[in-house]
């Protein structure tokens, strides 16, 4: 069609944005060289107001480079980290990379079980973990062959006074020590790493097309796929970005990074895009809304990302005197979708404007945004990025466009699209076609001016607080209570959109469902945010010919009976 063969909707795009980009070349390690030598007295990290500057950062990431491969990390290789938002996660991310490494990022929250399952996919010997999560690392550790588990206190990132503080004999200062650190015995602790000497400059810097992260996502299956990503992918998904806000002064910024770095979305904003523009990043170990009113008073934030629930709780902290947002000149939401009320609540006490965009790990991860101007289309995740086609597509065939207006698959190509799942070859032809193009798996609706509309999910993923969770991994831990026959796991919207994880079950003849008994052993299986808030006892589920349970049917029907639903856990 023109509009997709043309790209006519780049004349949307915000004054001073690109149609392309041109194509990059380097690496990210040189890309923080780089930023280091421009920016080297500017901060590149604030952590409870402790500074790290450019100079600084660069200096420790050579450090623990060494110390790395000192222990036998080399090129190729996979290293996992296992961290909290920290100055230790950036150090250990560009220290990997440095090395010609691969990095493979955790979610320190998950079980045993769902580390094993990802540790076991990508064989790496050396684990880079929160103290607090090494113990269920070192209970995985004859059994995967780790050969190095290093752990992290992060406290050790914070200012003097403040770690002075945590150590004192009473009990509020024991109760706040108790949820930042712990003992991880029969581990290497990070600052032995910190000590090393620099590593030498005559160890080669990775090339464009050399892989740099391996980023877990589930599918239709529910079952973890490793998305590879190369350094070319994520320098150019930041080049893009960089061209989408020509307003953002490099060397001159303060991004949150409120968002998890294990999380694509957090990742890509924090710690790549963040050094392409030589931004001051202020890190948060994890979102907590009087920990970013107290970091606003003396670095107050001029990009904003983050999800609808974050954006949410802001909003009402800056009502009430609470989080700074006057420097704020732009802020993005992703993960989820945008309510307009939301963003209505946003102008009330912001001047930097808030738009939508849309992405998926597998694009590095952005596809798709609204211009930061008048143009920005309520409803509408946006326009496709610089460098990117777009095109919607049957659902039967890729080669036939729909007509604008019709429902069909959003198919992207672009630089920022990956290389494959990690020795998946069956998933992946069946996610990239030969000539380059992204099956999204999402059905949307594009408009004559080339914005794009998210109808719904093909997936099927269920997205609760900006976190995707696979229905199947739901399912599986609840067919594995006692009593229960079989089960559907759906989200059922509430509130201004958000989903809750709801669980429909269908007992054995008989059995008794106890739901306090169930949640209790649901956590030994699955991470907080993946356990249902809601439990529904049906006498059947529906299906269709073939006896596939209907998920769709099922949540429609939830959504519509919400007062059939009881919430025991909020």
């Amino acid at each position: 069609m023109e509009l997709n063969e043309t790209r006519a909707w780049t004349k949307y795009y915000t004054a001073g944005t690109p149609m392309d980009i041109p194509p990059v070349e380097g690496s990210l390690p040189s890309l923080l060289e780089d930023a280091a030598e421009r920016y080297g007295n500017r901060p590149a990290m604030v952590f409870f107001n402790r500074e790290t500057s450019y100079r600084r950062l660069f200096d420790e990431v050579l450090r623990v480079a060494h110390g790395l491969q000192r222990l036998g990390v080399k090129a190729g290789d996979r290293v996992a980290l296992v961290l909290p938002n920290s100055p230790q996660h950036v150090i250990a991310f560009y220290a990997v990379l440095r090395l010609g490494a691969i990095v493979v990022e955790h979610n320190p929250l998950y079980t045993p079980h769902e580390l094993e399952v990802q540790l076991k996919d990508h064989s790496a010997k050396v684990v880079i973990a929160w103290d607090k999560s090494a113990g269920k690392v070192l209970e995985l550790k004859d059994k995967l062959g780790l050969e190095h588990i290093i752990s992290v206190d992060i406290t050790r990132g914070m200012p003097l006074t403040t770690q002075i503080a945590l150590r004192l004999p009473v009990k509020k200062a024991k109760a706040s020590r108790a949820k930042l650190t712990q003992a991880a015995p029969e581990t290497m602790p990070f600052t032995e790493l910190q000590r090393s000497s620099r590593l030498p400059a005559s160890v080669p810097m990775p090339a464009t097309d050399d892989l740099a992260i391996v980023q877990y996502t589930s599918g239709t299956t529910g079952v973890p796929k490793g998305a590879m990503l190369t350094h070319g992918n994520l320098l150019a998904n930041s080049a893009q970005g960089r061209a989408w806000m020509p307003g953002l002064v490099a060397g001159r910024e303060t991004i949150y990074s409120m968002l998890p770095m294990f999380h694509v979305f957090g990742l890509m904003l924090s710690v790549v895009y963040a050094v392409r523009l030589g931004a001051c990043v202020v890190l948060f170990p994890t979102f907590d809304v009087s920990l970013v009113a107290e970091a606003s008073k003396k670095h107050p934030p001029t990009f904003l990302p983050g999800v609808p629930p974050m954006l949410e709780r802001i909003i009402r902290s800056a009502k009430d005197g609470g989080v700074d947002l006057s420097q704020v000149r732009y802020a993005i939401s992703g993960a989820m979708a945008l309510n307009p009320a939301l963003v209505n609540r946003w102008d009330d006490v912001c001047k930097g404007q808030l738009v939508e965009g849309y992405g998926m790990t597998e694009a590095s991860p952005i596809l798709l945004g609204n211009p930061f101007s008048e143009e920005a289309t309520e409803g509408f995740v946006g326009l496709a990025f610089p460098s990117t086609e777009i095109k919607v597509v049957d659902f039967e065939n890729d080669d036939h466009e729909v007509e604008l207006g019709e429902e069909g698959e959003l198919l992207a190509r672009g630089p920022q699209i990956f290389q494959g799942y990690w020795n998946r070859p069956d998933e992946t032809a069946e996610t990239l076609t030969e000539d380059g193009w992204l099956r999204t798996g999402d059905i949307v609706v594009q408009n004559e001016r080339g914005f794009v509309k998210i109808v719904d999910r093909r997936k099927e993923l269920i997205i609760t607080g900006g976190y995707n969770v696979a229905p199947s991994e739901v399912e599986g831990a609840l067919n594995s209570l006692e009593g229960v026959k079989e089960s559907a796991a759906v989200g059922v919207t509430r509130g201004r959109g958000a989903e809750v994880v709801t669980a429909v079950i269908v007992l054995e003849q008989g059995a008794i469902f106890d739901e306090k008994a169930a949640r209790e052993l649901l956590r030994e299986q699955l991470a907080e945010h993946k356990l249902p808030r809601t439990f529904v006892v049906w006498e059947e589920l529906p299906k269709n010919l073939i006896g596939k349970t209907l998920r769709k049917k099922i949540r429609e029907t939830l959504n519509r009976n919400k007062n059939a639903s009881r919430v025991e856990d909020e």
